[in-house]
């Protein structure tokens, strides 16, 4: 596992005496573009049996293709293999679908497992334009789960690709389901995902605002408690709330929150928030499912399925489903959101029984 440091020097000049909300004395010199921002590929990392079984693989192997299938007609794929075997076994699954591999690009990484969301690149850009891969720190959601392969995914990625890398494993703890940004200098994220003693002991807010200052080029912030130990990510703000676009936040209402487990204090935040000019977002709010979760094979979740965590790719958004009656509903408010781009619902059931949905297993390299 990464050791995480209490005191960041190549950080500390720039948040002396910096206090929450203040980042003016913060060079900023990445920026991160939004997720609907022009792609070049989405990543991928598919399941094998390595860690959970063939099992866990073969109750999977379907949402991943599909997933491919929708997104190859508007961009690449970049699919991570874990070794030449599963490499050939996909393509059969994917030949077998129909889906043409000419723009499917395979790399070999061992990998723990599917959440490249979380452990992946985070592409950035220099004040040049250029692009950059910033590489986190992952130590799987605070030394919950195995991390060593998936810690290695950034780099290995920067080298393959011949792209500029900035190491920040020993400076912030940080997984890209723990972040929202509008594109615009706002960050939206959960203190109990990142300000928790699992991942950054001792860190503080101002700290954290200045680190992201610095590498994703946001200046505004919207912090909300979160709720630590409640699953595993310690409540990701992208299960319950994400940036639709630079002027809209997408979210649930009041009960459905409370259904997700938010604080009450998070909910009245999150529906005040402003973007960096003091402006009010709009609100679009999605249901949850009507009904408890229950996998393709059966098994009874004993929670709803949250429609928010979806994925905005160049031609189509990828919305996760569930079987569900409110799979329409929520899938035609997205629509109404990207009417350029096609909604495509993603059966994410037994994925959904490990915990995450669709934007979880996927991350955007932009253009």
């Amino acid at each position: 596992m990464i050791s995480v440091l209490t005191i960041f020097s190549s950080c500390q000049k720039a948040e002396e005496d910096v206090q929450p909300g203040d980042t003016t004395k913060t060079p900023i010199l990445y920026t991160m573009p939004e997720e609907s921002a022009v792609h070049e590929g989405t990543w991928l990392q598919w399941p094998h049996e390595y860690q959970y079984g063939i099992t866990y693989r073969n109750r999977l192997d379907d949402t991943w293709v599909k997933m491919t299938q929708a997104l190859v007609s508007g961009e690449k794929v970049h699919i991570i293999a874990y070794d030449e075997a599963e490499k050939e076994r996909i393509i059969g699954l994917l030949s077998k679908a129909g889906v043409s591999i000419s723009k499917v690009d395979f790399k070999i990484y061992p990998t723990d497992d599917v959440w490249v969301r979380d452990n992946g690149p985070i592409y950035v850009k220099d004040k040049n334009g250029k692009l950059v891969i910033e590489d986190w720190g992952f130590n799987g959601w605070g030394k919950k789960a195995d991390a060593q392969n998936c810690n290695q995914i950034p780099s290995k990625i920067a080298l393959d690709q011949n792209l500029p890398k900035v190491d920040l494993n020993q400076v912030m703890v940080n997984e890209g389901g723990a972040v929202e940004i509008d594109g615009n200098g706002t960050l939206m994220a959960t203190k109990s995902a990142i300000l928790n003693k699992n991942r950054n002991p001792g860190m503080s807010q101002a700290e954290a605002e200045a680190i992201f200052t610095k590498y994703l080029g946001v200046t505004n912030f919207i912090w909300l408690d979160g709720k630590a130990g409640l699953e595993i990510t310690d409540m990701h703000i992208d299960g319950f709330a994400r940036f639709a676009n630079a002027r809209t936040i997408v979210t649930m209402n009041e009960d459905d929150l409370l259904d997700w487990q938010v604080p009450e204090q998070d909910i009245q935040k999150l529906y005040a928030a402003k973007d960096k000019n003091g402006i009010p977002y709009q609100m679009v709010k999605l249901p949850l499912t009507q009904r408890n979760v229950v996998t393709a094979y059966g098994k009874k979740l004993d929670y709803k399925g949250s429609y928010v965590n979806y994925y905005i790719g160049n031609d189509q958004v990828l919305v996760p489903n569930y079987n569900d009656p409110n799979d329409a509903v929520a899938n035609k408010i997205i629509q109404g959101l990207y009417p350029n781009r096609t909604v495509v619902g993603i059966d994410v059931r037994n994925l959904y029984a490990n915990g995450g949905m669709i934007h979880c297993v996927t991350q955007q390299q932009p253009q």
